[in-house]
């Protein structure tokens, strides 16, 4: 408000300042006095105007960038219905007076410039219009030699942003070169002409210069013009620049928690820092607060955040606790440094339901880890320490650390005759508490020569590689007699990929497309060596000191690993056949697409199965399919078969309906129990009255999402579980939103421990939401999103940018 009422006063004084001018020759009001075209015309002798005049301004939002940045040097014009001057005494300009400077217009009924005093007045239906903002007031008075103006029964309205208000006064005071501002009962909202849902008053309103900050004194805010919130004082930006102070609290109750109450509090401690302090009570448990510190300096940006509970009321811990330290940089251009380190005080800390953003956790495990990483042309090095924190019991000290990890790779592209070369090498110490597991320093090379060919509708890859490891095992007391304490591992690699790309016009219901069909073959061999001295996840059971079996879906076929890492590199003689047909309409817009592949042993691998089934001689087939219909319907399913077992290991399908503010999204997720209990060691527990047997997954999903009204959505995901018959988990919740205001509701109700085989014990949370509207200058009052903060997210299944 301050800036706009700036913008007025000084567009009014530059066109004060060339008064005196204009009165030196009232009868020559079309001449250029001191190289400005300032024009004044009796409108008696032009043609008339239009019943409004200014209807081609009023309401008008400019972009910032197409304003001036200098407009008050720019030429002024003058239309007025008539004019008297007298030189050194008074310019008076009266009926329908519109002045016009760059992107700016001012229009009155009267305009008089007061010499020797220097006061110019505007009186009368006083208009103002910049492009950001428009103004109307009764008058506006200031005096040029002090700089100081006043603007009385002033109403303005942003016309790029919602916002409007009025005050009684608009007062601008200049003291040794620095200017005040003050106005006297001054409002705001954000809400339309007419809607008196809500709006922040004062008494006095004051800001300092060109701080981005006012005070307001006598603040109220008011909700139907009912004084409901009252500070005697209260400190808010008039820019988008940050500020200290409380930010919007939130209240929500669950039957875990009971009653939650937050109320933050935001430090501005510089341009760089800040500081973001939350407590939370809840009545079941306690209080339990968290501090969350950001900087952005040379070096990188990053976060620290803790959170403190002295005591927890519900599992009678003491001084529960958890800290992370996140920071990424570049530094000269070629050095990046990441880090990622978390640590909670107890290992039921997440499980115990609060309310956490501490950490990475992956498979029940907190990652802490450390990077410095150095790049050129040639040479991609990194140093690296990584750490886990077990989020269970049975897990405590059995994760393996890296302490640490030096890898490199050097590229050199473009050899003779078409070769590419690259050599990954690593040195790794391997660490854990456990007794029952080893330990291993490990040192490996993989020399790789490479040779592609491409043309348009043809390619072949040819690749060979040499993977060397060397092992040094210290078995503790493992009892794992087949480890060797020294191991030289040499395994040859080669491969040969090639893909062909036809292209055909066809018409498919009256609708032109263009079908893609792309054959691929390959044909990989990794010589057969004993691994069993090495720690390896295929001879031991939760072996392998960084590897694990890989998903073997479409693209994963054409993967010359079975396991990632490097503790095992399964031996393969084989061909994998596949084909890929896409269709895409006439803007070249992928519309459907299907792709199928299938490995084909000639050396059968070792079973690793149950039952001692024969070895097959080909792999699960593997299909994957997407479809899009006129960007409305969607299908995105995959699925690997085996024929052999008549048996489908595993497959998902997703379904969705988009439509406007409309969404219908199905999913259906499927494991095989075989597949889980051959390659995932199967968490799900034995079902009752049988010996070893194990469900597999079996989930049915359902999201939705619909406008009731203008102002009402809905939104909603189920969750169940095939197996057991029960639900897992499932939220409701809906947002009204109207021109200025917003409310959201949701309802949480989920399983505790889903992986119970008859779980019955059911969690629920209640959270409800209030927002003010386009406050985005006003954080400490409100905050503005799509759905209040509680309601359900959208999540698109088929991209990553979620």
């Amino acid at each position: 408000m301050s800036l706009t009422s700036h913008s007025l006063l000084a567009t009014m004084i530059g066109l004060a300042i060339y008064g005196p001018a204009m009165a030196e020759d009232a009868t020559s009001l079309h001449k250029d006095i001191n190289n400005k075209h300032a024009v004044a015309e009796d409108q008696s002798t032009n043609k008339a105007i239009t019943n409004d005049p200014l209807a081609m301004v009023r309401g008008v939002c400019i972009a910032p960038k197409d304003r001036k940045e200098d407009t008050n040097n720019l030429p002024i014009n003058i239309e007025a219905n008539s004019a008297k001057a007298k030189n050194k005494h008074q310019a008076v300009y009266t009926g329908d007076v519109i002045v016009k400077q760059g992107t700016r217009t001012i229009a009155a009924d009267k305009v008089t410039l007061q010499q020797p005093e220097n006061i110019v007045t505007a009186k009368g239906n006083v208009f103002y219009h910049d492009g950001g903002i428009e103004m109307e007031a009764k008058q506006l008075q200031s005096d040029l030699n002090t700089k100081d103006s006043q603007l009385d029964d002033a109403v303005y309205r942003m016309t790029c942003q919602a916002g409007r208000g009025e005050a009684e006064q608009i007062d601008k005071r200049n003291v040794d070169g620095t200017q005040f501002y003050k106005m006297k009962d001054g409002t705001y909202t954000t809400c339309p002409e007419g809607n008196k849902s809500w709006r922040f008053a004062a008494g006095s309103l004051e800001r300092d210069g060109e701080s981005p900050f006012a005070d307001l004194y006598n603040a109220r805010f008011e909700v139907l013009n009912v004084p409901v919130f009252y500070l005697p004082w209260l400190r808010i930006p008039v820019t988008k620049e940050r500020m200290t102070g409380f930010l919007y609290p939130t209240l929500t109750y669950g039957s875990r928690n009971g009653m939650e109450y937050e109320a933050p509090f935001y430090w501005n401690i510089a341009p760089n820092y800040d500081l973001t302090l939350t407590p939370k009570y809840m009545n079941h448990r306690g209080l339990q607060t968290t501090a969350k510190f950001r900087y952005l300096t040379d070096f990188g940006e990053g976060h620290l955040i803790g959170e403190y509970m002295g005591r927890d009321k519900k599992t009678d811990y003491d001084k529960r606790w958890a800290i992370q330290w996140k920071h990424s940089g570049i530094i000269d251009e070629n050095w990046l440094v990441d880090i990622d380190y978390s640590k909670v005080s107890d290992y039921k800390y997440f499980d115990s339901g609060l309310d956490s953003s501490i950490g990475e956790r992956e498979d029940n495990n907190l990652l802490q880890t450390a990077e410095v990483s150095y790049r050129n042309a040639n040479w991609d090095t990194m140093l690296m320490v990584r750490d886990f924190q077990p989020l269970t019991e049975s897990g405590q000290g059995t994760q393996y650390r890296l302490m640490p990890q030096l890898s490199s790779t050097y590229y050199r592209n473009n050899l003779g005759y078409g070769l590419d070369f690259k050599m990954p090498m690593s040195i790794s110490k391997f660490d854990n508490d456990a007794k029952n597991k080893p330990t291993a320093d490990r040192i490996t090379l993989e020399p790789t020569l490479t040779l592609p060919y491409a043309t348009p509708w043809w390619s072949v890859t040819t690749q060979a590689k040499v993977n060397y490891a060397h092992y040094n095992q210290d078995k503790k007391e493992s009892g794992l007699t087949d480890l060797k304490d020294n191991v030289d591992r040499v395994i040859p690699e080669f491969r040969v990929n090639s893909s062909l790309y036809f292209e055909r016009d066809t018409s498919i219901l009256g609708s032109h497309y263009t079908q893609s069909l792309e054959p691929q073959i390959q044909y990989l061999y990794i010589k057969d060596v004993d691994q069993k001295g090495i720690y390896n996840p295929f001879d031991y059971v939760g072996g392998g000191y960084d590897s694990t079996r890989l998903q073997q879906d479409y693209y994963g076929l054409f993967s010359d690993r079975t396991y990632s890492g490097n503790d095992y590199i399964a031996p393969a003689n084989q061909f994998t056949i596949g084909a890929s047909t896409r269709y895409f309409d006439e803007d070249f817009k992928e519309r459907f697409s299907l792709s199928v592949g299938q490995i084909f042993y000639i050396d059968k691998p070792v079973n690793k199965g149950t039952d001692n089934k024969e070895a097959k001689s080909y792999s699960a087939t593997a299909v994957e399919t997407e479809f899009n219909l006129d960007d409305n319907l969607f299908l995105k399913s995959s699925m690997q078969y085996d024929s052999s077992e008549n048996e489908i290991q595993q497959g998902s399908t997703t379904v969705e309906y988009r439509n406007g503010g409309v969404f219908i999204q199905p999913s259906y997720r499927y494991v095989s129990s075989d597949y889980l209990t051959k390659y995932v060691n199967n968490p799900n527990p034995i079902i009752p009255g049988t010996k070893d047997k194990r469900d597999g997954i079996s989930q049915l999903g359902l999201s939705v999402g619909f406008p009731v009204s203008d102002s009402i959505d809905v939104k909603a995901d189920y969750f169940q579980d095939m197996n057991v018959n029960k639900m897992l988990e499932s939220k409701v919740g809906f947002t009204y939103r109207s021109a200025c205001w917003m409310i959201g509701l949701s309802y949480n109700r989920y399983a505790k421990d889903p992986l119970s085989q008859d779980f019955t014990e059911y969690d629920s949370n209640v959270s409800f939401s209030f927002s003010l509207l386009g406050l985005q200058g006003m954080r400490p009052f409100g905050k503005s999103s799509d759905d209040g903060g509680n309601i359900l997210s959208y999540g698109d299944p088929f991209t990553l940018n979620n």
